[in-house]
């Protein structure tokens, strides 16, 4: 998939899509907990455990956006 159909889609999703936005708002939100964890000299071992759980679920929310990201340009490949 080339870069440029990808930002389109991207683009087209965060407009078009609340699922998409969705998701990729709750990714954002980890992103920005991990950052913060990531920013601690030394962490805590319920830190780690939340560090490994805040991975774990952006991780699953990068792959739900990246499965309705194939959908949408299969669709426009059909189309």
């Amino acid at each position: 998939m080339e870069r440029n159909a990808l930002e389109e889609i991207k683009a087209h999703l965060m407009e078009h899509d609340e699922e998409f936005r969705q998701l990729a708002n709750q990714h954002r939100e980890y992103a920005k907990k991990l950052d913060a964890l990531e920013a601690l000299a030394h962490l805590t071992e319920q830190e780690q455990i939340e560090e490994v759980r805040l991975k774990k679920l952006k991780l699953r929310l990068k792959d739900q956006m990246e499965a309705i990201i194939l959908r949408q340009y299969k669709t426009q490949q059909v189309a």
